[in-house]
Order: C-alpha cells, then sequence, then structure tokens
C-alpha cells in the first residue's frame, strides 16, 4: 500500500549546475525530492531507477539534447508517460514548439524563467501523480479486499455443507433409533440403542457448543471464569475426557508432567476445552497405533504445554492458516475425520483470552504435529 507520506521525486535534466540548483530552489515544497543529472545518458539511468512525477529537460545539451532525451524516453515502455516540460534558452520559433511537443513535451518554458509561471504548472503534474498513486493504492486494495472476500464466501460455502453433513448423520440416526426403540423398548437392545442415541446428542450438542463460542468471542461476550487452580487438576480432567477416543484407536498417551503443584489463575472449564481439543485432533489425525504426547515445562513466569503425536501431519501450505476459522486438514485417506474447521480457531481465541499464545512448533505429512500452549502462571 502507498504510504501517504511517501516522497514524489521530480526528475531535473541541465549541463549547469548552477541552473539545476536554481530549479530546485523554485520548485522545493514539503513532500518533493530531485533527482539531477547533467546529461542526456545519465538522465536515462536515473529514470530506469526511479518512479519520476516529472521530468523537467533542457533542450540545448551537449551530446544527447533535450528532444533526444525525450524521443529515447518514449521509447521506454516504463518510462514513456512521464510528463515534460523543456526549458530553453533558444530562440521560440514554432517548428521549435512543435519538434519539442512531437518528441512528447507537454509543456515548453522559454528562459529566463519565471518562477512563479513554473512552479504553478510543475505543482499541477505533482498534485495529478499523487492523486494518481492514491487510487492506485485504493484500487489494489479493493482488490485484495475482493479477493478476500471471495475466499471467505468459499470457506463459508464448503463450511456449510461440512456442517450439513456433521448434522445430518446424528440426526438420521436418532430418528433410526427412536424407530428401533419401539420395538426393543426395555431390552438390552433397546439400552444399547439409548445410549448410541445419547452420543449422538452430546456431538450435536458440541458441534452447537462451539459455534456459538465462535460467536460469542467474535462479539466480545464470552467472559472467563478465572479461579485459582492447579493446572494437573485441569490436564487430569482433559485426559479423562479425550481418553475414550485415544484408546478407540489404540492410540499409546506418554504424560511427561511435573509432580509439583503448577498453580494459574484461570477458568476450569475453557483451559479442559483447550487441551481437550487438541489431545482430541491429535488422536483424531494420527492412524491407528500412534503416539501422543503430552509435555509440560515450568518456567519463571510461564508454562509450556505441548502436545504432539505421529500423525499424518498438516501440508506446509495449510500451516500458516491452521488457526483461522472453517479450516480443514483434507486427507483423502480418512475423509471421516473431516471436521468444523473451527476447533483450533476456538483454541486460540481461548488461549488468547488467558492472555497466553499458541503456535504449531513443527509439522510434516506422515511426521505429526506438535503443538505448544503458553500461559502465565503464579509464581512463588
Amino acid at each position: 500500500m502507498i504510504i501517504e507520506s511517501e516522497p514524489i521525486t521530480c526528475l531535473l535534466v541541465d549541463d549547469l549546475e548552477e541552473n539545476l540548483l536554481a530549479l530546485e530552489a523554485v520548485l522545493q515544497r514539503e513532500g518533493l525530492v530531485f533527482v539531477k543529472a547533467r546529461s542526456g545518458e545519465e538522465a536515462l539511468e536515473l529514470l530506469l531507477v526511479h518512479d519520476v512525477a516529472l521530468a523537467l529537460l533542457d533542450v540545448q545539451m551537449p551530446g544527447m539534447d533535450g528532444f533526444e532525451l525525450a524521443e529515447f524516453m518514449r521509447g521506454h515502455e516504463r518510462i514513456r508517460h512521464v510528463p515534460i516540460i523543456f526549458l530553453t534558452a533558444g530562440s521560440s520559433n514554432q517548428s521549435r514548439r512543435f519538434k519539442g511537443y512531437e518528441a512528447g513535451a507537454v509543456d515548453f518554458i522559454q528562459k529566463p524563467i519565471e518562477s512563479d509561471i513554473l512552479r504553478s504548472k510543475a505543482n499541477v503534474f505533482f498534485d495529478l501523480y499523487g492523486q494518481r498513486r492514491k487510487i492506485t493504492a485504493q484500487r489494489d486494495e479493493l482488490a485484495q479486499l475482493a479477493a478476500t472476500l471471495q475466499a471467505t464466501d468459499k470457506r463459508k460455502n464448503e463450511f456449510l455443507a461440512v456442517l450439513g453433513h456433521e448434522l445430518r448423520n446424528p440426526i438420521m440416526a436418532l430418528g433410526a433409533g427412536l424407530n428401533l426403540m419401539d420395538r426393543h423398548e426395555g431390552t438390552d437392545i433397546g439400552r444399547d440403542i439409548r445410549l448410541r442415541m445419547q452420543r449422538h446428542v452430546h456431538h450435536i450438542s458440541r458441534l452447537i457448543e462451539d459455534l456459538l463460542d465462535i460467536a460469542r468471542i467474535d462479539q466480545g461476550k464470552i467472559s472467563l471464569k478465572v479461579d485459582m487452580l492447579s493446572l494437573q487438576d485441569v490436564l487430569s480432567f482433559a485426559v479423562e475426557g479425550s481418553r475414550p477416543m485415544i484408546e478407540a484407536a489404540d492410540h499409546r498417551l506418554v504424560e511427561n508432567i511435573p509432580t509439583e503443584p503448577i498453580a494459574l489463575r484461570a477458568d476450569h472449564a475453557r483451559l479442559t476445552q483447550i487441551i481437550g481439543n487438541l489431545l482430541n485432533n491429535a488422536a483424531k489425525y494420527t492412524p491407528a497405533g500412534g503416539e501422543i504426547q503430552l509435555t509440560v515445562r515450568v518456567y519463571e513466569e510461564s508454562v509450556e504445554i505441548d502436545v504432539s503425536d505421529t500423525g499424518i501431519g498438516i501440508p506446509e501450505d495449510m500451516q500458516a492458516k491452521i488457526f483461522d476459522l472453517f479450516t480443514q486438514i483434507k486427507d483423502a485417506n480418512t475423509p471421516s475425520k473431516e471436521g468444523l474447521g473451527i476447533g483450533l480457531a476456538l483454541v486460540r481465541q481461548l488461549v488468547e483470552l488467558h492472555q497466553g499464545c499458541i503456535t504449531l512448533e513443527k509439522s510434516g505429512l506422515g511426521q505429526g504435529s506438535l503443538f505448544r500452549v503458553r500461559l502465565p502462571i503464579v509464581s512463588g
């Protein structure tokens, strides 16, 4: 994006140093810088390096004169649109003026120069250049915004499709379960059906609560119920909640947690949600029989909680946006593992509400992932 205070550049070309200094003194204004050349060849080199708003060219110079320099400029794509004002001490006959305009001049000023006239004419081009630069910046910003909106709309549509799929399956299962219960009421089969239905109800409730949490956080309506608590208690509770998913996939859970109590001020339910989500993700994206590690390290004013796995890993092009809302890891071999893409986005926001941070420390396809949560602790 163009910064408002970025200077505008003017090219001055004259073979006499005193003329260059005089032109600079006449045109000096805030936000304007000058590049100066004493020959046509030197001027061309400067034009290829600098983005110039206006070129003031002396006509009569040894070697390449002003007319030849203008013709070179008009033949080069990058600098052909730079406006040119010719300055001349020679005769101002009609054929000479025509030659200047034919070479691409927008004006032709006779020496000795009237300072007010030159300043007024030059300022018109400086102002036009500044406006054109702002318009270009606004156009680029609008194009970027449009691209962002299109990407967001695409992700929203993908999210709605996945949400429909995620909700449809348990709802259909609940409907089928109700029909079966009518035929097996009071039997072991009926009790098993009821347990399955309860799991589906819990799944739907979890999806809805996650959606509501995202909305509450975005609207600033979520508040933490902060108390003094033991991190070990939170971790134990989170592991207990995630253990069924871990054991169902025959994963090995390795816990490296200090025995010395770690005190911190946090919301027990939300901190459990953070760790539980990371453990569930590790179990979900790790092939059966894998290993998940929960590691804690304590520092003077903070604690690090690592959750690592031996799972499918995260593609490199996905790693920068893994904490964005609706981002999902596509795994063609395990389509059933798709989720709503809100878990890690919610985790990040909950961690930040606790004045902490979460990072993806390392990941690679087929090499697993390591997520790290840093939280402040109560020292002493």
